[in-house]
């Protein structure tokens, strides 16, 4: 008679290829919304200290869009993950 030793199941010590590309879409997005809401706060406050004259709505139509355009771009990347990157341009199609 052979000899059989039970093979214990391995543990796996890394992620599936799929959810790691599912967290760094993730981190992008976030990162991106973070950055972008900041520069626009930042220049909300410029332009609220410059222009005017100290009110608050600038800073926030300044975070707006900048958390909406990081938003689209994330929406964007998860819908379109098929698809090759296009860097930011647009395609018109017919």
């Amino acid at each position: 008679m052979s000899e059989s030793t039970p093979t214990a199941p391995v543990a796996r010590t890394t992620r599936p290829v799929s959810e790691s590309l599912l967290n760094e879409k993730w981190d992008r997005c976030l990162s991106s919304m973070l950055i972008r809401s900041g520069l626009g706060l930042s220049f909300g406050i410029v332009f609220s200290v410059l222009l005017f004259k100290r009110r608050a709505w600038p800073a926030t139509v300044g975070l707006g869009f900048g958390a909406g355009r990081a938003w689209e771009e994330c929406d964007s990347s998860f819908k379109h993950a098929a698809a090759p990157s296009k860097d930011g341009l647009r395609v018109l199609r017919p």
